[in-house]
């Protein structure tokens, strides 16, 4: 069962689906703020605003729909959340064509996409779950993040010649457009999907309560494996994403680097991903999956200390671009041993559940993060608040497990919710 083997019409529909809407995604990358500094003259304090809070607010709200996902039949919520996203992305060029475009829609509709995003990731991985068989979730996941990297390497150039031959607006457009053929997509896998059953209660009475909403976080926290790659993962995301900011601003301001060298050193640094998800299946097949997720796991956190020693000019842009293909190659392994354990290791009925408040929490922890990383740098300097971080990234394989662990029939740590009344 190689890479190029083919796993059906229907995944084939579900990747093509997958590809189109991520290419979109990464072709209007930075579209928001750029649109809140060149149209509406928002302040810096603004543009953190519409990164952190349509993080936090989206996530928040995206709460009580994975419980709400997991008793529906996963396809048409998948549509319904790309027609959001499409619907909610096309009224920002709207709202300019008329010269109504505010900040607080613009705040709106982030809240709105991500949302819908941690929605829709939900209900996929749920239904892939069913799609694929499991001997081929590694194969499934590994495409997934080719192609990730693949639109993150060619989406950004093709976005920013877009932005600045038509505008920050077009790029929206074109992303609200993926999600419509997204959506298309999706229609098009056909096939029949039974509808969950729904909980039943002692008292008889079928339907979710308020206590359900934690049931993703209870499943995660009462597994053995879930429990620290979810720790770890939150850990290691979070604070990569908190030093980016913080490198920009050494990178474009204290050290004087163009514009186009600061892209150019995390563009060309994303065919490491490539690579890495590439090089998944046929580490895990040699060496163990468990091994892999393990050295990938701690190679991705040994990279990023070396950022708080950019220094200016040549030297300094061919340390970042090593840095950071280092990083993102040791993640493009991780990655979809990390998505296919939490799919073998969560049962069907608990998938959506699951996976909506692990990307729940990731958001909310990396806006944390951010913005906690930004006053660290407000008061030390942005070399300092890099190396901290980079610093408690080398603890992190701390949180790594040990112990591999094989989902069995009956096993209580399968599934810790099923004796809930």
């Amino acid at each position: 069962m190689g890479e190029g083997r083919s796993l059906g019409r229907r995944f084939g529909w579900l990747w093509t689906a997958f590809a189109i809407s991520t290419f979109g995604t990464w072709l209007a990358f930075d579209a928001f703020p750029l649109i809140a500094i060149l149209v509406l003259d928002a302040g810096t304090t603004q543009v953190s605003l519409l990164a952190a809070a349509g993080l936090a607010v989206g996530a928040v709200v995206a709460v009580p729909l994975g419980p709400w996902v997991e008793f529906r039949r996963k396809r048409p919520v998948m549509v319904t959340m790309d027609l959001v996203r499409c619907a909610a992305l096309l009224s920002v060029p709207l709202a300019y064509a008329f010269d109504l475009l505010s900040f607080a829609q613009l705040l709106v509709v982030s809240v709105t996409v991500v949302a819908a995003d941690i929605t829709f990731n939900a209900a996929s991985g749920a239904f892939l779950k069913s799609l694929v068989p499991q001997q081929d979730l590694l194969v499934a996941n590994s495409r997934f993040e080719s192609t990730m990297w693949t639109a993150s390497v060619l989406g950004p150039p093709l976005g920013g010649a877009a932005l600045g031959l038509f505008g920050p607006v077009l790029t929206v457009t074109a992303d609200a457009l993926s999600y419509l053929l997204s959506a298309a997509g999706i229609r098009a896998i056909g096939g029949k999907e039974t509808h969950p059953e729904r909980p039943e209660r002692a008292s008889g009475a079928p339907g979710l309560r308020a206590a359900d909403l934690l049931d993703g976080w209870r499943y995660i926290l009462g597994h053995p494996l879930l429990r620290p790659l979810f720790l770890n993962s939150l850990l290691v995301n979070s604070l990569i994403m908190a030093i980016h900011p913080l490198l920009a601003v050494l990178m474009l301001g204290d050290l004087g680097f163009a514009a186009w060298q600061y892209g150019l050193a995390f563009a060309v640094p994303c065919l490491g991903g490539l690579i890495g998800s590439r090089l998944a299946r046929p580490l895990a097949a040699r060496f163990g999956r468990h091994r892999v997720l393990l050295v990938a796991g701690a190679l991705r956190a040994c990279w990023s200390l070396g950022l708080a020693f950019v220094v200016p000019g040549v030297a300094g842009l061919v340390l970042v671009m090593g840095i950071e293909f280092g990083l993102i190659i040791s993640a493009g392994v991780f990655n979809p041993m990390l998505a296919t354990q939490r799919l073998e290791q969560t049962p069907k009925d608990r998938v959506a559940r699951t996976l909506s408040a692990w990307s729940v929490t990731g958001k909310l922890t990396t806006a944390a993060m951010t913005a906690l990383w930004g006053l660290l740098a407000a008061l030390t300097g942005p070399r300092t608040a890099i190396a901290v971080a980079g610093a408690l990234l080398l603890a992190s394989p701390l949180l790594l497990p040990r112990k591999e662990h094989t989902p069995r029939t009956g096993d209580r740590y399968t599934d810790p919710l099923a004796k809930a009344p």
